[in-house]
């Protein structure tokens, strides 16, 4: 059906950038909603960003100002740029997808995730 294959986590030291990127692949589907989760040891999942497919984006408190989420709708792809980057913000993040996939049987819609990708801010 549809695959969310995420890249671009690694090791950076505080006040550093990265940036993510979340490629959904498959066939007869269209994205809604895209979005960035993290989950540090210990915690539960949060979220990050999510971005609509008109672009209006929603942002964590914690990340307001330092990550800016975007997407590439011709490519199906959502990014996350990092910067300003905290080791609080040591985590595997999560892509995450509501997408409607078109089956023989019907179309149905639900939420895709990527496998993770580690972040780890540290000196």
């Amino acid at each position: 059906q549809v695959q969310l294959v995420e890249s671009g986590g690694g090791l950076v030291q505080p006040g550093g950038s990265l940036r993510l990127s979340c490629a959904a692949s498959g066939s007869r589907f269209s994205i809604n909603t895209m979005g960035w989760y993290r989950q540090a040891p210990g915690k539960q999942r949060e979220l990050v960003a999510t971005i609509a497919t008109g672009g209006s984006t929603n942002y964590a408190d914690s990340v307001k100002g330092r990550f800016t989420i975007s997407r590439d709708n011709a490519k199906n792809t959502v990014y996350l740029q990092m910067n300003s980057l905290k080791p609080e913000d040591t985590a595997v993040y999560y892509c995450n997808a509501d997408i409607r996939v078109v089956l023989s049987t019907g179309a149905i819609r639900r939420d895709y995730w990527g496998q993770g990708t580690q972040v780890t801010v540290s000196s």
